[in-house]
């Protein structure tokens, strides 16, 4: 008897504590032919989500470490991969912050997980038809990014950057609120050990911040971790 094999449409990442749920939602989307993977901590599907390889994630709001909304939040610095909440709350206020913290969608418990595969689907389906519209660019707070192009935009303002100026930006919108040392920005932003000993990520913090200001920021977006290094707030 021939088997025919097929591969999974897309590939999911369940986010939920409570085994039994977390069964039923892999059981559902597994029978769909889609690839699904469970993790039961928020900080652990940061770290998946980051190494890229999902197309959705369905994301519980009460983690045992940091709860679903703060996850949404991170999540939203770095990638705009869908994110259909699960929570025991109904409330509208829950709802609202959830969708403008960057959710596609909603769900309360206790839900039907064919309810469940449909929006997934849906979601999906909406993906493929509108790939972002995609002219490359990534919102990030008031700041846009388009990595292929290399290019940061501030607002509505186009920043001119040189080639050090992009990476360090870069790096911090990568993980807005994260503290990165100048070890791990020079880590990311420079090829070659001689072009760190003149062009020094301090003075590209320097001129970053002269460019923001000319560019219309309010107070200073990149803030200074005595000791510890930069982060940046969008």
């Amino acid at each position: 008897m021939l088997v025919r094999m097929t591969s999974p449409v897309a590939n999911v990442l369940v986010v939920e504590d409570e085994a039994a749920i977390a069964d039923t939602v892999l059981y559902a989307l597994r029978s769909e032919g889609y690839g699904a993977r469970h993790c039961l901590l928020g900080r652990q599907a940061l770290e998946l989500l980051e190494e890229g390889g999902f197309e959705l994630v369905v994301l519980d709001v009460g983690l045992p470490d940091i709860n679903g909304f703060e996850v949404c939040r991170q999540l939203r610095g770095f990638s705009q991969v869908p994110v259909i909440f699960l929570t025991a709350r109904n409330d509208e206020i829950d709802r609202v912050l959830g969708l403008e913290l960057g959710a596609d969608d909603y769900m309360a418990k206790p839900f039907s997980p064919r309810e469940l595969v449909a929006r997934v689907r849906a979601r999906l389906r909406r993906q493929v038809a509108s790939p972002a519209g995609d002219d490359g660019w990534r919102q990030h707070g008031v700041f846009a990014i388009d990595r292929e192009g290399r290019r940061i935009r501030y607002g509505e303002t186009l920043l001119e950057l040189t080639r050090y100026e992009y990476a360090v930006l870069a790096a911090l919108l990568q993980r807005p609120g994260a503290i990165l040392s100048r070890a791990q920005l020079m880590d990311r932003g420079w090829d070659a050990e001689a072009d760190s000993a003149d062009r020094t990520v301090d003075t590209h913090i320097k001129t970053l911040r002269a460019k923001l200001r000319a560019a219309g920021a309010v107070g200073d977006p990149i803030q200074t971790h005595r000791g510890l290094g930069y982060a940046i707030h969008a």
